[in-house]
């Protein structure tokens, strides 16, 4: 397949894969790439450097690691050293692993890669020799994607291939531009419980009467930070439970539908514990008495199918009862 149609083809991949909607990185994810390189060669002789441009595809077996299938071509290569300005052509295919820093769903994630390639390159023509020479590198580099949006990136990074004919080393800075994509057909959410009916006023002697404060936190897509204009919510649950020191609370984390399942529920827990620790270290509650959870997207109270639901299903809600004293 000629270069231009491979890269026509990566594209169209790139474009359709946009149209998918935001769907978060993580465990399960497809990553798809084109990439353009300076090659700096000291690895083949009579050759001056040149440039490779090239594509990838990569699966992620968990949050962090993904293995990705690579091609470069080198057709602006061409050979010096007095044979006539040559064009030496080639082709390499690769396979490395790359270990990704931060969390999934973050903006920045630098990563290190290292894997194996093998090429062809066609020889300087000089003194009768020609053909093509095959060659494997062992190689190893590293960089840093940037996420502008959910599913696309663009990546800076550079990559040392150590040649094993001869050991010598090539050295290739290169930046790209990405979609990440994936997941499957998901289960449909749990139905939410209706709340059980209220209990039919019993006429009997007065009781004590029983006060509640309840909490219920918004969240950004795809964030786990309590907002500011949250504060003074939490500090009135922090508050209440101050003035009936017998009381306790479970701190409940909850996402929308975007994004794999997995995924979303590391994102509620991590939700929950935010707000847990708001409590607990910024307004003194102690933390024996406030336990979180997560619960992914599986119990949602607005439709995930529109924005505004998404939005009001991305919150951690909490409530605390006392007898009035």
């Amino acid at each position: 397949m000629k270069l231009k149609n491979t890269l026509g083809l990566a594209i169209g991949t790139l474009i359709a894969a946009t149209s998918f909607g935001a769907l978060a990185q993580g465990q399960g994810a497809v990553e798809g790439e084109l990439n353009y390189g300076k090659k700096y060669n000291d690895s083949v002789n009579n050759v001056e450097d040149g440039y490779t441009p090239g594509a990838s595809i990569g699966y992620f077996l968990t949050d962090d690691v993904s293995l990705n299938a690579t091609y470069n071509n080198d057709d602006y290569t061409r050979s010096n050293n007095g044979t006539g300005h040559q064009k030496i052509e080639g082709d390499q295919f690769g396979l490395n692993a790359q270990y990704h820093f931060n969390n999934a769903g973050d903006a920045l994630r630098p990563y290190v890669q290292g894997g194996v390639k093998h090429g062809s390159m066609t020889n300087v023509a000089a003194d009768g020799h020609t053909g093509r020479d095959q060659s494997t590198f062992l190689t190893a580099g590293g960089g840093v994607k940037y996420y502008f949006l959910e599913n696309v990136y663009a990546r800076a990074g550079v990559e040392a291939d150590y040649k094993l004919d001869n050991g010598k080393w090539d050295y290739i800075p290169s930046v790209g531009l990405g979609v990440n994509f994936g997941g499957g057909n998901k289960p449909a959410p749990a139905p939410v419980p209706a709340p059980a009916p209220e209990p039919a006023p019993v006429a009997e002697a007065p009781v004590a009467e029983v006060v509640r404060v309840e909490l219920d936190v918004k969240f950004d897509f795809n964030k786990s930070v309590v907002k500011p204009n949250s504060y003074a919510d939490i500090k009135n649950l922090a508050d209440f439970m101050k003035q009936y020191p017998s009381t306790t609370t479970t701190v409940e984390g909850h996402t929308d539908n975007v994004g794999p399942d997995a995924y979303n529920q590391k994102l509620s827990e991590r939700r929950a514990n935010a707000v847990k620790q708001v409590l607990t270290s910024q307004y003194g509650v102690s933390p024996s008495r406030v336990q979180s959870v997560g619960y992914g997207e599986s119990r949602p109270v607005a439709d995930n199918s529109t924005e505004a639901g998404r939005a009001v299903n991305r919150r951690v809600e909490a409530k605390v009862e006392a007898q009035a004293q």
